[in-house]
């Protein structure tokens, strides 16, 4: 089996670079394809990609990613952020995102893990282990992007290496979980994971909100009634929705229906007009020009671009 280069001896002089050359070998070793494998951890996916991709919205739920390999860009909004083996991104509510794979090649992928993230799991956490010190701030995006740090890749080095022992990760892999998601909510941009598992908190209130969106996207919004579900003020949840979304809730559901739709066209062959009437449109014309201004090209181009991708 090809190992991946080894990187130069200058820049092995830290752990941090021996660790992603491992975790880069581990992924390749159990990733021979291109594409996502989730694994034997329940939350734990490998990722690999031969190719650049184009970007494409999809709807990103909490997870921490890292690439071990390669680079990636993410789009939110009108926002980009790029992150590679030097820094990891964590999305802290479920966003419709654009990703888009810089650097990848068949002899020289990019390798990445994703590791799902349920709040639950971070408000149990804060339950048990008591105050973390994580300090009060502003409320940020709900995606961000971090300088990686020793303790956090060891941490998710060692859970990937369960996948070698599977008769560990019974018992060994929920610890070593418990321990990346406390690293993260100690790392600099640890107050977004806190306030959204907070249940008192105003940033936890609309990722009640976001859920709901997620849920109910087809349906008429009205924002007073969304505003009194996750109780707050209508002017306080379009403000802390756009801090956290980089968008209107409008703005939101609109993204979500022209992703449904598309995908509705794309896996179960409905036509323009009738997956844009089920995901909530009424006017075929509003559906297409909202479906162009999204994905740069109308249905029926952009649903033969992607199939000649596929």
């Amino acid at each position: 089996m090809t190992q991946l280069d080894p990187l130069p001896a200058s820049r092995l002089s830290t752990s941090l670079d021996l660790q992603r050359v491992e975790l880069a070998d581990l992924i390749r070793r159990h990733v021979t394809l291109e594409g996502c494998l989730k694994t034997a951890i329940d939350p734990l996916h490998l990722v690999r990609y031969d190719h650049c991709t184009q970007s494409f919205p999809a709807l990103a739920q909490p997870a921490l990613c890292i690439l071990a390999h390669g680079s990636k860009q993410v789009q939110l909004g009108d926002e980009r952020y790029i992150y590679d083996p030097l820094n990891f991104m964590v999305v802290s509510v479920a966003m419709p995102i654009s990703g888009r794979i810089l650097e990848a090649s068949p002899d020289d992928p990019s390798l990445s893990v994703r590791l799902d993230i349920d709040p639950a799991e971070i408000n149990a956490l804060i339950a048990e282990a008591g105050p973390l010190g994580v300090p009060a701030r502003p409320t940020g995006r709900g995606l961000y992007v971090e300088a990686m740090d020793g303790p956090l890749l060891d941490a998710v080095l060692r859970l990937v290496r369960l996948l070698d022992t599977p008769k560990d990760i019974a018992m060994l892999a929920p610890l070593v979980r418990r321990e990346i998601l406390y690293r993260l909510l100690r790392g600099q941009q640890g107050h977004r994971l806190y306030e959204i598992a907070v249940g008192n908190s105003q940033t936890h209130r609309v990722s009640r909100a976001i859920q709901w969106l997620n849920s109910h996207f087809h349906e008429p919004l009205r924002i007073d009634e969304l505003a009194r579900e996750v109780n707050l003020s209508v002017s306080t949840l379009h403000h802390r929705f756009k801090a956290v979304t980089s968008m209107s809730p409008l703005q939101y559901q609109k993204q979500l229906r022209l992703q449904e739709a598309r995908r509705l066209m794309l896996n179960q062959g409905l036509e323009a007009s009738a997956a844009g009437y089920q995901v909530g449109y009424e006017s075929p014309s509003q559906f297409s020009r909202e479906y162009s201004r999204l994905f740069g090209a109308p249905p029926l181009r952009d649903l033969a671009r992607l199939r000649q991708t596929v």
